[in-house]
């Protein structure tokens, strides 16, 4: 039996911590907390001190027994969560629900996963930092009570199924905000002017004017003043100026840069740079402080010198601006940065690559430039044109790094390089344009900006942004944008000689693929949220609480004060809210019915938005449509919404069935019979034609009919969610792009059936037949029990090969929906 036990919260930091540690050493994993607050009830005694009820969640039991038991044979038990505040509550969660022993119990940081870093933990530990744990705990607390005060109210005054959060409430805040602003925003059209001009060598340059005109005429009058004028460079002004690398990547920074450059995800950051750290590859990447070690101050220096030279290297310290900043960490980098390019899957290469080359870039030389600005004038007006120029003399830091911008971060546009010229030269002009422009209501929010708005105001911390932003998602107060824009028209006038053309052009507006827009639900439960709740939605406030868990976490605050602090107004206020404030649907009244004369309006209701013709005071009954998946509540018009009450439309008939258009929650499609059709993309319900419809029922008919026998049972093909597939007895087949599955062969069907068949075969860990259930290989190493439908998913931990018949028969049980047995009436009274 080992004489040390090393806990960590992580199987795969668990698998690469064990190749650095002797035999005297076992590693185990708690698979994050494993306690925490319950699910189905609030868990904190807000009378006694707002203290919280922990209790092990019944799959994790069975790990705590395990863990138990080897502490109790261990003559030391390292604990080794992370170094954050999340870490720290893991660590004193072992502590208590293991009992560990005080004098044989060490807690263990480290920054990263490598043999040194390792080694030095060892030979420096700590006990359990307490004010960390209850900062944790205030943070926990906290928006425990947010969420499960507020959340019944909004089940109350909106729709059942909603929730409330402190950090989540305010990021919809934020978008919907944001679209309020697009929606209210009326463009303006100038005019503005570009030209082009030659030298007396004959080489080509743009020039544009700081000035705008209002109108086409003032651009126009303008234009004519410049006929047969003389050119000349009025001033040349050259300055040498010098760009400086950006500091070496926070957990921010991070997520907003592979945002831009490899389009991942908020999450998809940190899932990817979780993996990277427990392979030891990256420090820990959930920090807010810019700090390099005086050892990777030093690997910088030594790989920039030997792969550029002396004079690119230039070392640096950086201090971070962000408040509650631990500058005892360091910034994300790579553990060895002779590392340049190590074998990975091909997003963590990319994720591995962006931060060597930021972290290498950080400690380089400025790049040197030399800035030129030309005044171009004219010998009939007295407005200039000006061109602006930039030469890089020394590309410095420039060689490996350029950090990206976001779209609302406007780049300064370069022309590049300026031919040679001097002052009085006089200059040939080969034409010169002015062009209708619109200003730009705001950009919506990408996961990065808003990741940088919300590091801006103070709102969250490194460990929130990804699952803040996951989860406004997954409530569905938040989608990802799919309109890819709309054409708009714009004029353009070109002066060339002496002759003046107009011509009208085109262009893509008004594109929030991939945008973060707030849904009506966003919008309705924000609106009630600011109206009752103004504190909880207050920037300030959310960013002051953030300042208040940076201060329990120093010690200088006691963690059960604040949260009195925060309860005594915010609960009576809760039950205000719930006794006194009117239900809210988001109801915009659109008009009056033509044909009834009852009124028309928008609202959410029990399904989603809505039309309604008529109110519950009418005679009749209200009438009521769905929004189609394009409109909004504060948006759609009133001509939009009647349209809706033409659904579904009636086409005709096809080999005797009859044909309707509708649309559904996967958009508009076509019914033939109890065959539904999807439209193509563009395609409406309330224009499509009778003949169009019978196309897509063919195009159906023909892929569904079989393409193959193969033993006794029907082979069809389709195209679903993760691609092409072919069917067979039940089961779908996915077809990969070895195969041509427009022709596929008998000989391709029969081995993607085989291969499945096999795959279904040696997915089965046991098998007990007779009570139907059996126990299958599920992804990321779990494993499943199933019965019929009932699935019991098991934790890691389990060793699924050894499980007995009778264990898995409780476990099926314990997850079977108990059947409800109707109440005996009682008897009724004598008489």
């Amino acid at each position: 039996m080992a004489k040390n036990l090393v806990i960590v919260e992580s199987p795969a930091k668990a698998k690469t911590i064990e190749k650095f540690l002797g035999k005297d050493y076992k590693v185990e994993s708690s698979f994050g907390h494993i306690a925490d607050l319950p699910s189905k009830e609030l868990g904190v005694d807000v009378e006694n001190g707002f203290k919280p009820k922990y209790i092990v969640d019944s799959d994790k039991k069975a790990l705590v027994k395990k863990l138990k038991d080897l502490a109790q044979k261990a003559d030391t038990i390292w604990l080794a969560s992370d170094e954050d505040r999340e870490g720290e509550a893991i660590s004193w969660h072992l502590a208590e629900e293991l009992n560990l022993d005080k004098a044989k119990t060490k807690r263990i940081v480290f920054n990263s996963i490598t043999k040194a870093a390792i080694q030095r933990a060892i030979e420096n530990p700590r006990e359990i930092n307490y004010n960390l744990v209850n900062a944790q705990q205030a943070r926990r607390v906290l928006d425990r009570l947010v969420g499960y005060e507020l959340s019944p109210v909004l089940w109350k005054k909106i729709k059942p199924g909603l929730s409330a959060g402190r950090v989540q409430s305010v990021a919809v805040r934020l978008i919907v905000e944001r679209e309020r602003d697009i929606e209210g925003f009326s463009p303006e059209a100038s005019f503005k002017i570009s030209a082009v001009f030659k030298t007396k060598e004959g080489a080509a340059f743009s020039a544009k004017m700081n000035k705008t005109f209002s109108s086409q005429e003032e651009a126009e009058a303008f234009l004519k003043q410049n006929i047969g004028a003389n050119f000349s460079v009025a001033n040349l002004d050259k300055k040498p100026a010098k760009k400086s690398p950006a500091a070496p990547f926070t957990t921010s920074t991070l997520q907003q840069e592979a945002s831009r450059k490899i389009y991942f995800s908020v999450g998809k950051t940190m899932q990817v740079a979780q993996r990277l750290y427990e392979a030891g590859l990256i420090t820990y990447m959930r920090t807010d402080s810019v700090n390099l070690s005086k050892e990777a101050l030093a690997e910088a220096k030594e790989a920039i010198i030997s792969n550029y030279g002396k004079e690119y290297s230039t070392v640096r310290n950086f201090t971070g601006k962000s408040k509650g900043a631990q500058e005892a960490h360091e910034a994300i980098r790579p553990t060895d940065m002779k590392i340049q390019s190590p074998s990975l899957e091909r997003d963590q290469s990319k994720l591995y690559d962006l931060i060597w080359k930021r972290t290498l870039a950080s400690q380089m030389s400025d790049a040197q430039l030399e800035r030129t600005n030309v005044k171009i004038s004219a010998s009939t007006h007295k407005d200039e044109f000006s061109a602006n120029g930039e030469v890089i003399k020394f590309d410095g830091f420039l060689k490996v790094y350029m950090e990206g911008i976001d779209d609302e971060d406007m780049a300064e546009e370069q022309d590049g390089m300026l031919p040679a010229m001097k002052e009085g030269e006089a200059l040939k002009n080969t034409n010169i344009s002015a062009t209708e422009r619109f200003s730009r209501a705001p950009y919506r929010y990408s996961e990065a900006s808003l990741v940088k708005k919300l590091e801006e105001l103070g709102i969250g911390r490194p460990s929130t942004y990804a699952p803040t932003i996951s989860t406004i998602q997954n409530r569905g107060y938040v989608e990802k944008g799919t309109i890819e824009g709309t054409e708009r028209n714009y004029m353009q006038l070109v002066l060339k000689g002496d002759k003046l053309a107009s011509k009208e052009l085109t262009e893509k507006v008004g594109s929030d693929k991939g945008k973060l827009v707030p849904t009506d639900i966003g919008m309705i439960v924000t609106d009630f949220l600011v109206d009752h709740f103004a504190n909880i939605l207050d920037y300030n406030f959310t960013a002051k609480v953030e300042e208040d868990f940076d201060e329990i976490a120093s010690g200088d605050e006691d963690w059960q004060k604040v949260m009195s602090n925060f309860y005594k107004d915010f609960h009576p206020n809760v039950i205000d809210v719930e006794e006194n404030a009117d239900r809210a649907s988001g109801e915009r009244i659109l008009g009056k019915d033509p044909k009834s004369g009852r009124q028309v309006s928008v609202r959410l209701g029990r399904f989603g938005p809505m039309v309604q013709i008529g109110t519950v005071e009418d005679e009749e009954k209200p009438l009521f449509a769905s929004l189609l998946p394009e409109h909004s509540l504060n948006t759609i018009s009133f001509e939009e919404a009647m349209d809706l009450f033409k659904l579904p439309r009636k086409l005709g008939v096809y080999k005797g069935e009859e044909v309707e258009a509708n649309v559904g929650r996967f958009g508009p499609y076509v019914k033939f019979g109890k065959t539904f059709v999807s439209m193509a993309p563009g395609e409406s319900a309330l224009d499509i034609t009778m003949e169009r419809a019978a196309e897509l029922i063919q195009e159906k008919e023909l892929a569904d009919a079989p393409i193959a026998m193969y033993e006794e049972k029907e082979v069809t093909k389709g195209t679903g969610r993760f691609g092409p597939f072919i069917k067979w007895d039940g089961m779908f087949i996915n077809v990969n792009k070895k195969y041509d599955f427009d022709n596929l062969s008998k000989e391709d069907i029969v081995e993607l059936i085989e291969a499945k068949k096999q795959k279904e075969i040696d997915k089965v860990v046991q098998d007990w037949p007779e009570e139907g259930i059996r126990i299958e290989k599920a992804r990321w190493g779990r494993h499943n029990i199933l019965k019929g439908k009932i699935k019991v998913e098991l934790s890691k931990d389990v060793d699924a090969s050894k499980m007995k018949l009778e264990e898995a028969k409780a476990l099926i049980e314990k997850k079977t929906p108990k059947k409800k047995t109707k109440a005996k009436a009682k008897p009724k009274a004598k008489k």
